[in-house]
């Protein structure tokens, strides 16, 4: 028995108008021999392709996005090495392959985003994401070009509304006299409504039917086709027309996909936030000098230093010092952790107190940061179960509409007395109320928007399916050390042991933790304050990390911190 060993590829397809037609894509590589899976993220305009190398080669699955229609970026037709490099300018702050600060660059993909080739025989130096948010210009882009389609739309198809027969048989308005010239105008207003702003799903459609595929693209350009193309040929009959159906029908789900690019703009929004909590920079010592670097060329071994304050760069292990580290990021927990020799320390995370010195132990996508990025991402695009339903609903509703109208046609036709041009206006009816493209637009929107938001305020979904799930829970158990916090500690309760009273000890402890940016400093000062006691200026004051301080605070000698230090102190 023979183990395949399975590559892996990042292609990122230039122009992809709707998901439909991405994962049309995905899915005419998908069947290729050879090829394990091939996974649309769409937000990014890429598709994961895990493949057998000796089966398939990566040039056929590209031959096979040209043949759905679509070319990959860096070729012709796609974005240009300069376009890129104009693009990275213009969003510095960047995530994917081609982020700056976490290393995800993707050697063995850099021909997919324009770059030169690898030398030959020159092995990958690393590997990380498969993803690329980086591409802010070209989303923007795309979501432009969908606003501008819903709006050419929408300002036309309102004079195709006004002039239909549905406006004169319930709103009364005969603006123009003859049934012949409001069809010659709604003819005219139509045109540009269907085959402009709704060339994006003819198109997809196409695209679908071109691999054997039926998808929402095929759906929705057989409601718009089947009212348009009838209602050219009432018109010439000199029959009611179906042109605000399918102008409607456009300009309504032109505006569900402009949203939904908006949604997952926003979503990316909030992945980029989590690549924001990487400084830009780090101190790294290198050849016995402290030197200022980018925290993309950090590698694995290399001396960090960190003073109070500072963000970590990578994930490492402190070979020197001590401090508090807020670890909130991946612990929830607002108390900071203290941190010494041999501890380990997470990308991301804050230095509080003390100078801490630690070893790069892991970089870019192998840090817990990296790793929370993906598994955000992943959930985003994930498919919840109904999503998935929606989607193999899709080629069934295409048969379903268009036996629909067979149905009706032959039925008015053979079982009544009506003539040929009603019984043909009726089969086109059916086939457009059977066209339920909301239906591959709200779960995915939902699923996008969901995570994103999550992402946003710290909270992880691990895929679709868990998020629909959520919706059918009676009661939820927290495991957060019993509590839930605020994110932010708070003087709650003051105990006295000993002879001073509790505004006093509170008035002499909040004196001595004002030079303190420790936490629970903090909230002991502010709850001083709260209880109005006035806080005293401490006249001496050292902070001694990982154990706590000490400071003089109206001739009062104090030591106030964790138990260790009273030992430390004799």
């Amino acid at each position: 028995m023979t183990t395949r060993t399975l590559s892996h590829t990042t292609l990122e397809v230039a122009d992809l108008p709707c998901v439909c037609c991405g994962e049309t894509v995905a899915r005419a590589i998908d069947q290729l021999e050879g090829v394990e899976s091939a996974k649309l993220d769409w937000p990014a305009d890429t598709i994961e392709v895990d493949y057998d190398r000796e089966a398939v080669a990566e040039e056929r699955i590209r031959q096979e996005i040209h043949a759905c229609g679509y070319r990959c970026y860096g070729e012709p037709g796609g974005r240009t090495a300069a376009q890129l490099a104009h693009a990275a300018e213009l969003a510095p702050i960047t995530c994917g392959t081609k982020h700056d600060r976490m290393q995800y660059e993707l050697p063995h993909t850099a021909a997919n985003q324009g770059h030169a080739e690898p030398a030959p025989g020159a092995e990958p130096e690393g590997e990380g994401l498969g993803h690329d948010m980086s591409e802010p210009d070209m989303a923007k882009a795309m979501a432009r070009d969908m606003r501008n389609r819903f709006f050419v739309a929408l300002v036309l198809t309102i004079p195709v509304f006004l002039l239909s027969p549905l406006a004169v048989q319930f709103f009364g308005l005969e603006i123009l006299g003859s049934r012949t010239a409001r069809n010659g105008a709604m003819l005219v207003l139509s045109t540009p409504v269907v085959w402009y702003a709704g060339w994006v799903f003819i198109g997809g459609a196409y695209t679908a039917l071109r691999n054997r595929s039926l998808n929402m693209a095929v759906l929705v350009a057989l409601g718009v086709l089947a009212a348009w193309l009838s209602s050219v040929f009432l018109t010439f009959v000199g029959n009611e027309t179906f042109f605000e159906a399918a102008a409607m029908l456009v300009t309504f789900v032109l505006f569900g996909h402009w949203m939904e690019m908006k949604s997952r703009m926003g979503t990316s929004d909030s992945l980029r936030a989590l690549f924001d909590l990487v400084p830009p920079a780090a101190t790294v010592m290198r050849d016995g000098e402290e030197l200022e670097l980018p925290t993309s060329e950090i590698v694995v071994g290399d001396v960090v230093k960190l003073k109070p304050g500072d963000k970590v760069p990578v994930d490492g292990e402190v070979s020197a010092g001590s401090s508090s580290v807020d670890e909130s990021l991946v612990t929830g927990e607002s108390v900071p952790v203290e941190k010494g020799l041999g501890d380990n320390l997470v990308g991301g995370s804050i230095n509080q107190t003390g100078a801490l010195t630690m070893e790069a132990t892991k970089i870019g996508a192998d840090t817990a940061l990296g790793q929370i990025i993906d598994m955000v991402e992943e959930a985003q695009n994930s498919k919840a179960p109904g999503q998935r339903l929606a989607d193999r609903a899709a080629g069934v509703l295409v048969v379903v509409a268009v036996s629909a109208g067979i149905a009706s046609f032959l039925a008015w036709t053979l079982f009544s007395s009506e003539d040929f041009i009603m019984a043909l206006t009726f089969a086109i009816s059916a086939v457009v109320i059977a066209c339920p493209d909301a239906l591959g637009l709200a779960t995915p929107t939902a699923v996008a928007v969901g995570t994103g938001i999550g992402a946003r305020h710290n909270v992880l979904i691990k895929d679709a399916a868990t998020l629909e799930g959520i919706g059918t829970l009676d009661a939820i158990a927290l495991d957060k050390t019993g509590t839930l916090t605020e994110g932010e500690p708070a003087l709650t309760d003051v105990v006295v042991n000993g002879g001073l009273s509790e505004a006093e000890l509170l008035r002499l402890v909040a004196g001595a933790e004002q030079g303190s940016e420790h936490p629970l400093a903090q909230a002991i000062v502010e709850g001083a304050k709260a209880r109005d006691v006035a806080v005293p200026e401490a006249s001496e004051f050292e902070a001694i990390p990982g154990f706590g301080l000490k400071a003089t605070v109206d001739g009062e000698q104090l030591l106030v911190g964790n138990p260790r230090l009273p030992e430390r102190e004799g």
